[in-house]
């Protein structure tokens, strides 16, 4: 669940910021597929992706990984 809500968090922070897929992928200097697959969740981002996506959106990193409880 918490993979799902990371992905979830990541897609509704990047259409918030403005970002395309494709334009937060380059930011982020990997493909759309990739991109995909983390915002799906079917793709675990590990801690630099998370780091560099919240440096990208300017968010705190805890932003994206934050569950609700």
């Amino acid at each position: 669940m918490e993979k799902n809500m990371t992905a979830q968090r990541i897609r509704a922070f990047r259409k918030l910021k403005g970002f395309t897929q494709n334009q937060l992928a380059d930011q982020l200097d990997v493909s759309i597929a990739i991109l995909g697959a983390i915002e799906r969740g079917t793709r675990k981002p590990d801690p630099k992706i998370i780091s560099r996506i919240s440096e990208v959106l300017g968010i705190d990193p805890e932003e994206l990984l934050s569950v609700a409880k």
